[in-house]
């Protein structure tokens, strides 16, 4: 990736970049279990000391900011998880509250990414855990910020990044260990209008991570071992773009006035890249 610079490095597993109204640019850090701001010369601050594994932020029309909260702890192993949740943070205070654990007495596993829709509800990936030889799958939920619903709408999934066409009538979910990313046609929100289709599977070892749709609709999807963003279109087509210097390159977010300015976050190395887009993202609902 030839015009990109580093703004920030040391972070721990940097991951769910999230760019604020005024141009500064959140980042969850996995392994630290906090939230953190950084403004545009890389100067880095705790917003909220979150615990277990922060992995996903969104804003939502509250102006708060929601968390996927994976549960921590030791991987392949119960031992520090505190059992994942969706967290709703103030970033004016700093304060936060678990808004979701459970749906439908289930408890949620590890929730990943999120993404709003027009209606003010949200997406969100639970990627699902293995502890010792017992695997918990994940799958695809839908929620009110209010706490007055939740859904399971995918499930057994291992689903990892979520985002939406631009018209906001397509569903898109990325499955991490096969390399697959998914779609559903949607019939209004929350509700699928009919069965996923396969958009592309990966080829080799490739993995998919989060993600994030362009204005015309591509999907930007980050992608693990052969360290990059691959470019889908809705029909299919795929273009791997390398991000050099680390393997795990788990997600990307859009900002600047005309939205072509691509934030990439590199979590085993503790950066997160700033560049140029070759084309404009899209435009968040909140």
């Amino acid at each position: 990736m030839r015009n990109a610079v580093v703004l920030v490095e040391g972070l721990a597993f940097p991951e769910g970049p999230t760019v604020l109204p005024n141009g500064d640019l959140l980042v969850v850090e996995i392994h630290g279990g906090r939230l953190t701001r950084v403004t545009s010369d890389g100067t880095k601050s705790t917003v909220a000391e979150l615990g277990g594994g922060p992995n996903g932020a969104a804003l939502g029309p509250d102006g708060a900011v929601y968390v996927c909260n994976n549960g921590g702890g030791e991987h392949g192993s119960e031992v520090g998880y505190i059992g994942g949740r969706i967290q709703r943070v103030d970033l004016a205070t700093g304060a936060f509250e678990s808004i979701y654990t459970e749906c439908a007495g289930h408890a949620l596993v590890a929730p990943n990414d999120l993404v709003f829709d027009q209606a003010g509800g949200f997406w969100f990936s639970d990627l699902g855990r293995r502890f010792g030889r017992v695997e918990r799958p994940g799958g695809v939920y839908y929620a009110r910020p209010d706490r007055s619903s939740i859904a399971e709408v995918v499930f057994p999934l291992n689903a990892n990044g979520v985002g939406l066409s631009p018209d906001g009538r397509t569903l898109y979910v990325a499955e991490t260990m096969a390399g697959r990313l998914w779609s559903w046609p949607l019939e209004r929100p929350g509700c699928p209008g009919g069965e996923r289709n396969l958009v592309v599977g990966l080829p080799g070892y490739q993995l998919f991570d989060s993600l994030a749709v362009e204005e015309n609709g591509n999907v930007c999807v980050a992608t693990l071992m052969n360290g990059g963003i691959t470019v889908v279109t809705p029909e299919g087509k795929a273009e791997h773009v390398p991000v050099e210097g680390d393997p795990y390159v788990t997600n990307i977010c859009f900002g600047g006035e005309d939205l072509r300015t691509a934030y990439i976050t590199l979590s085993k190395t503790g950066r997160v890249l700033v560049c140029q887009w070759p084309r404009p993202g899209l435009r968040l609902a909140w």
